[in-house]
């Protein structure tokens, strides 16, 4: 389990596809107002597949360490895909259980990520599952 929380750690000090990138063709905001994560998408798509994904924002190490280690897994995802993934996926990806009230932060970029599939999609954002 220490080596799950490293890596963490490491995404979150050292983030990757961290920034406003120019190519960008859709991009969601969102905060979580207990405590404080910030966390901006970007993502680009071209024929159903995320071509590059990258972030922008603060937050605690969960928060940033997610959405750095989520950006990298979307590159040449599939989008439907995307909008099929959900709190266990993340769990996944981290590789531990953050439990449940660090799961909101955990979660935080996969939730904007989804939003700013929908909005590129013209679909309802408010659709995204409320596990996240």
């Amino acid at each position: 389990m220490d080596l799950y929380a490293e890596e963490i750690v490491s995404h979150y000090e050292h983030p990757h596809n961290k920034g406003k990138p120019r190519d960008a063709n859709t991009n969601y905001h969102e905060y979580n107002p207990l405590c404080g994560d910030d966390i901006t998408i970007y993502l680009k798509i071209e024929g159903g597949i995320v071509k590059s994904a990258s972030f922008d924002g603060t937050g605690c190490a969960i928060s940033v360490g997610s959405a750095s280690m989520l950006t990298d897994l979307l590159k040449g995802k599939k989008v439907g895909d995307v909008e099929k993934m959900g709190p266990k996926d993340i769990i996944g990806m981290l590789g531990i259980d953050p439990g449940p009230t660090r799961l909101k932060c955990a979660t935080l970029s996969l939730k904007a990520t989804q939003k700013a599939i929908f909005v590129y999609e013209k679909k309802d954002a408010s659709s995204v599952s409320k596990d996240l």
